[in-house]
């Protein structure tokens, strides 16, 4: 199957019951992608039909994180559509009425039994290792007595009446068909006690409803997808292109990726969460770009790819279904990469953020003169604070330990000090080629190596052990700030240093 010209509509439906992370990233990117590249329509639709694990403010971070990846949906719960509304909870009477459209056409039936027989039969199926399946207790009540019950109050639910014998064969993009045997199901709830539709049947009633062609989503979605395909059928609807994407494994490659592993991400400064890695100092061209290779890929050696690219490039048919390790290293190599591709006015403004955080004033004019020096050093945005902090601050902080210079003494250090000073006086024109010049002058003058003289040198400006290119670093400073600095300096090692 292939998406072709033809024009798809495609649904990304979270759940707001937690944050987006790098599984519902990828699957709104994947969307996102081939309504692009066919020039259809990519739907957001909440399914917020699970009112106990709902969290307040969960939508919104959906939102705000989808936009910061730069996936702009064409129809929404915020911008309306010609098939809303698309909060499934703003849907229950729809779901209703076609949940009982399927028991009038002997699809689906009442079920009265308590949670706590449930409970019981569940109980009794594991001792026998055998599936923890309903066992079908209320299947054959007569519609009419069934009726009767609802009338007199008592509390059941909406289950699927699952064929019991042969296969129901579902076909996958990725995968092929897949043939499950009927008798391994579950006759599965499809609406609960309150009235509330559970996934299956509000997905796919919605999916017909809005006509989606294609739905993309991950691979913890196949054991449900025969009871998918057989609601379809049961109202003679025609199914989407079913497409089951990989299954993440953590870093290791070793087991699915899990909460615990995802904790202890945070402590290496990662996170799976899109709203962290944002804070983290990604950018999401990088997060792109990663996320996209994790389950896709163009060729066997192209790598860089800007949203533009990948729209051009993105087919369906190139997805693998084999599991993919979520790689960190390759993310910080994308994420340096897609600094290095900013322009230095574009890079100064993503930097702004990070310094005025960290409660650094930073004027853009000079974080465009210091972007061109950082592009190379830095692998998140946030890196750039440390680094460049010395750029923005009037005193620096030195210590003790960081001088005399090495392998000199204390008199030596403050003697040479003295000569730099007068060096730097007389250079006319400040710019790294005459402070590369006369710095190295004054080195081999008095006999010292680069690591000694440099470094005493950048330890003055910026009181970093690393800090960006030291020439550059003077000429951005100018002139007065580093003459100033090197006084402060003097006057620290006369005082402080032993």
């Amino acid at each position: 199957m292939s998406e072709g010209l033809n024009p798809v509509r495609v649904r990304f439906a979270p759940s707001p019951t937690g944050y987006l992370h790098l599984g519902g990233a990828r699957t709104a990117l994947y969307d996102y992608l081939l309504a692009q590249k066919s020039g259809g329509q990519f739907v957001l639709r909440i399914e917020d039909t699970d009112r106990k694990r709902f969290i307040e403010g969960a939508e919104q971070d959906l939102m705000n994180s989808l936009r910061w990846l730069g996936l702009q949906w064409d129809e929404g719960p915020d911008i309306g559509g010609p098939y809303g509304p698309y909060r499934q909870s703003e849907r229950k009477q729809i779901y209703q009425e076609y949940g009982e459209k399927l028991v009038e056409q002997g699809n689906a039936y009442y079920c009265f039994c308590t949670p706590e027989r449930l409970v019981k039969v569940r109980a009794e199926k594991q001792s026998k290792k055998e599936p923890p399946h309903y066992d079908r207790t209320c299947r054959n009540i007569p519609l009419e007595e069934a009726r009767k019950r609802i009338a007199a109050g008592e509390p059941h639910v909406l289950r699927f009446k699952t064929p019991m014998e042969g296969t129901t064969t579902v076909k996958d993009l990725l995968r092929g068909e897949i043939t499950f045997e009927n008798k391994t199901l579950d006759d599965y709830i499809i609406i609960k006690t309150d009235g509330w539709a559970l996934y299956h049947l509000a997905a796919a009633v919605d999916d017909h409803l809005m006509k989606i062609t294609h739905v993309i989503r991950g691979s913890e979605w196949l054991p449900t997808a025969p009871l998918h395909s057989m609601i379809h059928r049961a109202f003679g609807w025609e199914e989407p292109v079913w497409v089951h994407l990989s299954v993440f494994l953590k870093p290791s490659g070793k087991g699915k990726m899990s909460k615990r592993e995802a904790a202890e991400l945070s402590k290496d400064g990662y996170s799976i969460f899109v709203k962290d890695l944002d804070g983290l100092g990604y950018l999401p061209e990088a997060m792109v770009n990663w996320t996209a290779l994790m389950g896709w890929s163009y060729d066997d050696h192209t790598e860089f790819f800007t949203m533009q690219d990948l729209i051009e490039k993105f087919s369906l048919e190139k997805l693998n279904p084999s599991p993919a390790a979520i790689n960190f290293t390759k993310f910080d190599y994308f994420n340096k990469l897609h600094i290095k591709a900013l322009s230095d006015a574009e890079l100064a403004q993503r930097l702004k953020p990070f310094f005025e955080k960290a409660g650094i004033e930073a004027p853009i004019a000079t974080l465009e003169l210091v972007a061109p020096i950082l592009k190379e050093r830095i692998t998140t945005l946030d890196d750039a604070v440390e680094m460049a902090r010395f750029f923005f601050v009037d005193d620096i902080t030195y210590m003790t330990e960081r001088f005399p210079i090495e392998g000199c003494s204390k008199t030596e250090t403050l003697v040479i000090g003295t000569k730099v000073e007068q060096a730097l006086n007389s250079i006319e024109v400040w710019d790294t080629d005459h402070l590369d010049t006369s710095m190295r002058a004054l080195m081999e003058q008095e006999g010292k190596e680069p690591r000694q003289f440099f470094g005493f040198l950048r330890e003055v400006i910026s009181g970093q052990r690393i800090s960006p290119p030291l020439f550059e670093s003077m000429q951005i400073l100018g002139k007065a700030v580093v003459l100033q600095r090197l006084r402060n300096a003097l006057s620290f090692i006369e005082e402080k240093v032993a």
